[in-house]
């Protein structure tokens, strides 16, 4: 049995086979093909945080595959977490520990508030977990989608230079993904953050073990002629407990947003610009002036959720 709990569990032969299963899911879905591969499993997405895309992409996966879903709206409320009911009993319920024969689901898709939610599950689970979300931990499907979006843009993941903007301190998504991208060759991180959301040090201490070179900004501006790929990321407003770090986001917000004259300075490089969504309607970290310009890609990189996830649930179902 297979859980998927943090970008480590990835590395690029896996990932390798899982792109190759989600191009051909992706070209199968355009030519409106029916697939069937997982008829008869239940997933079932335990979600205690709010979601729209990693949720409902997950769900619609698993649907196209011809599989069936339970869920919760909100795990926290509307389970008997609200209770008093601990994780560990709601996953060895779910997951037929007592009675494999009558459990509930075959795949757990679990979002949850707490950094290492997805591990204490994993330990008690009788059927494969996808971390969908720890708090500010980890949120590794997230970052195998964005780096299937960057392979589609880029052409390549080696020999890259990345830009991370906005909260890198409380995104969980960045820490997956740098991770990732950190598997391949002559990688170069941008990370642009104002003081109280810059990048957390165990992530630098990572790069540094690893030789990999990165750098740290106060302005897009002054970097956006050297990268590649733009990951703009939105403040964790619902992680923050610290009103004075929006504040200070708030105050210098104009050196991180992506707006036109940024468009315009990374139009010799050709950068592509992805956000991993929500983007904030109240910041605005990419402009509406820029957002449906060519280069900016977060719509299209929301949709490959649907068919990389397909490859991920069929992959760790098989397994």
């Amino acid at each position: 049995m297979r859980h998927i709990l943090k970008a480590d569990d990835f590395n690029p032969k896996l990932i390798e086979e899982l792109f190759k299963k989600a191009l051909f899911f992706e070209k199968s879905l355009e030519k409106k093909k029916d697939l069937k591969s997982l008829v008869g499993a239940i997933m079932c997405s335990l979600f205690y945080e709010e979601s729209t895309r990693t949720r409902f992409s997950f769900e619609a996966a698993m649907h196209r595959l011809g599989g069936q879903v339970i869920s919760t709206e909100n795990a926290s409320m509307f389970s008997s977490a609200a209770k008093g009911e601990n994780l560990e009993h709601t996953i060895q319920v779910i997951s037929g520990v007592a009675s494999p024969a009558m459990r509930y689901a075959d795949i757990i898709v679990l979002r949850h508030p707490e950094i290492g939610a997805a591990q204490r599950a994993a330990r008690v689970s009788g059927v494969p977990i996808i971390n969908a979300g720890d708090g500010a931990g980890e949120h590794p499907s997230q970052a195998l989608l964005d780096i299937y979006t960057i392979q589609k843009f880029c052409k390549r993941l080696e020999n890259l230079s990345i830009g991370f903007v906005g909260d890198l301190a409380f995104g969980r998504i960045v820490r997956s993904l740098v991770k990732l991208l950190s598997q391949y060759k002559n990688n170069r991180f941008y990370f642009i953050a104002p003081e109280g959301l810059k990048i957390g040090q165990d992530i630098k201490e990572y790069l540094v073990k690893k030789g990999i070179s990165f750098q740290e900004n106060g302005n897009l501006e002054d970097v956006i002629g050297d990268i590649d790929f733009c990951y703009v990321t939105r403040v964790q407003k619902n992680h923050i407990q610290d009103q004075k770090f929006i504040e200070e986001y708030q105050n210098s917000k104009d050196k991180f947003v992506i707006s036109k004259e940024i468009y315009e300075l990374s139009e010799a490089r050709g950068t592509f610009f992805g956000h991993p969504m929500p983007i904030d309607s109240r910041e605005q970290e990419i402009s509406p002036e820029v957002e449906n310009l060519p280069r900016v890609i977060f719509l299209k990189q929301a949709g490959f959720g649907v068919p990389v996830r397909m490859a991920l649930l069929e992959w760790i179902y098989k397994k």
